[in-house]
């Protein structure tokens, strides 16, 4: 389970409901208890947070869940988040030193007990082993922390480092540390070009790229029949597909007007649309335009959704993911339900067996810690491969 985090709100209430409601820590540790084997991800701000604050909350809800936590750790861009901590944004080359500070910080601090130095031994009354637990005295350019962290390891050692950052300071990030990559990507091509990017950070950090899983984001539309589905999309967009018009046309190159909404595109203007260059998701919009659809119906097809949407019974669901799958384009996906309260269910119920059957999803969990599901190597402390010195 994946949660992101928005630290700045700046929703249309009157339309839209808020994102998160929920501080994603503490609605993690009330899942915990709820749970046994699924992974915990939550996102945290390297740009809003000390490293010893990150170290010890992702460390005690790992230790809670008996070792299925993992930090997506990322930097902030926004504004609105920066205004509610009192400050601006910095310059992109500042957020990313910092970034790096602060995991190697937070890693370190993890690591200051030793494995073995939780003794526990009731018949002598020895608790741990001090000369184990040791401080780290580590100082950047824009963070510190003496340690030690007062909490003992988990079953898996130390949370999981996941990252969802883009461009080459996000390849860079996820290449040194993390173990599970969040991706935006509209096409295979696409795909492929972020997850070898990320592999070859990893290469030149001095890890084996295959610890790096790349997980493309899918935001499947599942009924009966492809109709049903749409109108499943078609009930979830009513109050914002009529804003989204306008720009649909310019990802098409076309003057689209909102009152024809329920009108394919005429002959004269399919004739004269073409794919922006500026926004990936304008090929596979113009394909769905030039098969008739209505405009209402285009943007129930997710033409302008963050990750691809597949549209039907789940085996259209079940193929896209076996499609990017076998082309190397991911090693998982992140799955984006379009409602909580049916479409999860349908999924599992529907859309697993179909890649079970196949052979490219397992029957069970084979492990029971985030770093076995992920087959991630273990880790306590900071990877020795890794230098330092950040950058």
């Amino acid at each position: 389970m994946f949660l992101p985090d928005f630290l700045g709100e700046q929703a249309d209430l009157t339309r839209e409901s808020l994102m998160i409601t929920l501080e994603p820590m503490m609605t993690l540790a009330a899942i915990a208890r709820e749970t046994e084997r699924i992974g915990l991800v939550a996102t945290g701000s390297t740009t809003f947070n000390e490293p010893f604050n990150i170290a010890r909350q992702f460390k005690a809800l790992d230790v809670m869940s008996r070792g299925r936590v993992g930090w997506n750790a990322v930097t902030t861009s926004d504004p609105a988040a920066a205004a509610n901590y009192g400050r601006t944004i910095a310059p992109r080359p500042e957020r990313y030193q910092r970034a790096h500070e602060t995991i190697q910080i937070t890693q370190a601090l993890w690591g200051s007990w030793q494995r073995d130095a939780w003794v526990k031994d009731t018949a002598t009354g020895r608790f741990a082993d001090p000369a184990k637990i040791q401080p780290i005295n580590l100082q950047g350019e824009y963070v510190a922390s003496r340690g030690p962290l007062p909490i003992p390891p988990s079953e898996q050692g130390q949370p999981v480092i996941f990252s969802a950052g883009g461009g080459s300071n996000g390849a860079e990030l996820a290449g040194r540390y993390a173990s599970g990559v969040i991706g935006a990507v509209f096409t295979i091509a696409d795909a492929r070009s972020q997850r070898e990017a990320i592999r070859e950070a990893a290469r030149r950090a001095g890890r084996n790229p295959d610890e790096v899983k790349f997980f493309a984001g899918v935001m499947p539309a599942i009924a009966a029949t492809k109709r049903a589905a749409l109108d499943r999309r078609v009930a979830l967009g009513e109050k914002i597909f009529p804003a989204r018009v306008p720009y649909l046309g310019s990802m098409l190159g076309l003057d689209l007007k909102v009152d024809q909404l329920d009108q394919p595109l005429t002959p004269s203007q399919l004739a004269a649309a073409h794919a922006s260059p500026f926004d990936p998701r304008s090929a596979h919009a113009l394909e769905v335009a030039r098969e008739g659809w209505t405009v209402r119906d285009i943007l129930a097809h997710g033409v302008i959704d963050y990750h691809p949407t597949p549209v039907g019974p789940p085996s259209v669901t079940a193929d896209h993911m076996q499609e990017w799958f076998e082309a190397g384009a991911c090693d998982g996906f992140w799955v984006s339900i379009d409602i909580n309260e049916d479409g999860i269910d349908t999924f599992v119920d529907e859309v697993v067996p179909l890649l079970q059957g196949r052979g490219l999803f397992h029957d069970d969990y084979e492990g029971t810690t985030l770093r076995d599901h992920l087959g991630a190597p273990a880790q306590y402390g900071l990877d020795p491969r890794i230098a330092v010195s950040g950058e």
